[in-house]
């Protein structure tokens, strides 16, 4: 199972590995971490590229994770039918880290927010509503992306907890869960840290709000280059 483990954290990397706001900003004529907040992600392509860039950014972004996840499904799901959740859980781990450290961008890439779609639509159904509330609820009361994105990563890790523990997941032994608990947690502290300029703002009332039907102040004239 370790040459499993290690095989699906690099299928998972190699897909995170897809920099659509990077590929997206260069179709444009720019490198979109030179704009903005310097992020290759979904809201950094909205607020500097518009709302269509960004939502195409959050789509391929949500995809490679999806395609990903789906695919260790295909792979392994009836080979290893009480450990595909823990392969699932490995490959995510090797998606947000390819799409946050990229090898070939130097390492900076996005913050693992669009590809946690992925994971909701790719590793079990019950994260599905949960994730569109958690993010959707706070994001149109407020119109801060960050909140909307820590209330998915937080609350995930809490539902994955509550669902193993109920025997939700299946045939899933407890070691597994625990293990893929491990991963959650990992994945989550990495989402909270890596937001954590995002935290100082939200916390001292500065950040930032973006907007999908309105113009952002960030939005560069690409027309005028």
């Amino acid at each position: 199972m370790i040459g499993l483990r290690v095989l699906c954290l690099a299928i998972g990397y190699l897909f995170g590995n897809f920099q659509t706001a990077y590929i997206l900003g260069k179709m444009k004529g720019i490198d979109i971490r030179d704009f903005g907040s310097g992020n290759a992600g979904t809201t950094n392509a909205i607020r500097v590229l518009g709302t269509k860039a960004g939502l195409l950014v959050f789509v391929g972004d949500m995809c490679k994770s999806l395609i990903a996840l789906l695919l260790v499904g295909v792979l392994f799901g009836k080979s290893h039918p009480e450990a595909v959740l823990l392969l699932k859980s490995w490959t995510f781990m090797g998606v947000v880290l390819g799409h946050d450290f990229p090898f070939y961008m130097h390492f900076k890439g996005g913050k693992g927010v669009a590809v946690m779609a992925g994971f909701a639509f790719g590793y079990h159904w019950s994260f599905i509503p949960s994730s569109i509330l958690l993010f959707f609820v706070p994001y149109l009361t407020t119109k801060f992306v960050s909140l909307g994105s820590l209330m998915v990563y937080g609350g995930t890790f809490i539902q994955m907890i509550i669902e193993g523990q109920m025997g939700l997941f299946g045939g899933v032994s407890q070691a597994n869960l625990i293990e893929m608990y491990v991963i959650q947690f990992f994945l989550t502290f990495m989402a909270y840290y890596r937001h954590r300029a995002n935290l100082g703002r939200l916390l001292s009332g500065n950040e930032r709000k973006t907007y999908l039907f309105k113009a952002n102040s960030e939005k560069l004239d690409l027309g005028k280059k």
